[in-house]
């Protein structure tokens, strides 16, 4: 039997299963998927406007109280569309980046399957699964770049007007809120666009700008130089069967900011262990990419430096919880 190199992106899942030809023969789960990721993503959006829409009165700066009927807000409805609609396009986008490139190759792929999730951001994020063997580096290296690059690209401007959006206010004590980790990217436009935020004062994400942050989050996860990560994809191109010895770092790394920053962290860890370090190989391993591939490498590695979020849920390291439960 031929077993076949199947990957994911964003959430990262890996499948090895029987080669067969043809399309996605269930697209019906790839629609159904789809249409409850939307919902999930507008479920969560409600929260996400209604913080941004009643910031003023929540922290304090405000003279009515929230209001009752916050959920017939129109505002409140057209932002929560907005925020999935956003959402929903970067990582589509994300995942259209892998399949048009399979398909530019001839090589089988399926339609992407989204994972709702009621979570802080509405999905666990989406992947295709690829039914046919990638051969040349090339093409190893062309559709793990397509993935992320149009994500990032996507994810760029809702980023920068969302923030252009956002509104500096009061800042909640911490014990009442979820605190967000920044990536150097928010951070250098934050610094362009707020540049004299008063002490005690924090900036309240407006929707659009949240949605462009769980889509650089995304870029980041997927960058990382292991696995069946696009990343993996990427290194194992760059670099052949030296590009194995990233995989103990990364997850070493993985475990050092699950210490110290995000518990996330070694869960990701884990379930990259469970799916597997190995990398398919390629027929022309020994065979240097284009120069062209590997600037475009030095740019996806920029990239992933901008995008990168040490914690992203910040107060949730390996460290903090355990002093909560000792406390």
């Amino acid at each position: 039997m031929v077993k076949t190199q199947e990957w994911s992106s964003n959430h990262s899942c890996f499948f090895v299963g029987d080669m067969n030809t043809g399309t996605n023969n269930r697209i019906w789960l790839n629609i159904l998927l789809f249409v409850v990721t939307v919902l999930s993503a507008f479920i969560v959006g409600i929260s996400w406007s209604q913080n941004y829409i009643y910031a003023e009165t929540i922290s304090g700066a405000g003279p009515d109280p929230l209001s009752v009927g916050a959920l017939g807000n129109q505002r409140v409805f057209l932002l929560s569309v907005l925020y999935a609609v956003v959402l929903m396009a970067i990582l589509m986008g994300h995942e259209l980046g892998h399949y048009l490139t399979c398909r530019h190759y001839g090589i089988n792929a399926t339609l992407p399957f989204f994972i709702p999730a009621p979570t802080l951001i509405g999905t666990l994020g989406a992947f295709i699964r690829i039914k046919s063997p990638i051969t040349r580096k090339n093409q190893l290296f062309d559709i793990g770049a397509a993935g992320p690059l149009t994500g990032f690209i996507l994810a760029l401007p809702a980023l920068v007007y969302g923030l252009s959006l956002s509104k500096v206010l009061p800042a909640l004590p911490r014990e009442e809120t979820i605190v967000f980790g920044e990536p150097l990217l928010l951070k250098m436009i934050g610094a362009l666009l707020f540049p004299h935020v008063p002490e005690g004062y924090d900036v309240f994400l407006h929707p659009l700008a949240f949605a462009g942050w769980v889509g650089v989050l995304v870029t980041s996860f997927n960058l990382f130089p292991v696995g069946q990560l696009d990343g993996g994809h990427l290194a194992y191109a760059l670099f052949g069967s030296r590009a194995k010895s990233f995989s103990k770092v990364v997850l070493a790394v993985f475990f050092v900011l699950g210490v110290f920053f995000w518990v996330g962290w070694i869960v990701w860890a884990l379930a990259i262990l469970l799916l597997g370090l190995k990398h398919p190989r390629v027929y022309d391993e020994s065979e240097k990419l284009s120069k062209n591939r590997r600037i475009l490498g030095a740019i996806i590695v920029g990239i992933f430096i901008l995008s990168f979020i040490p914690d992203p849920v910040r107060g949730y390291s390996l460290i903090d919880l355990i002093k909560q439960f000792m406390s």
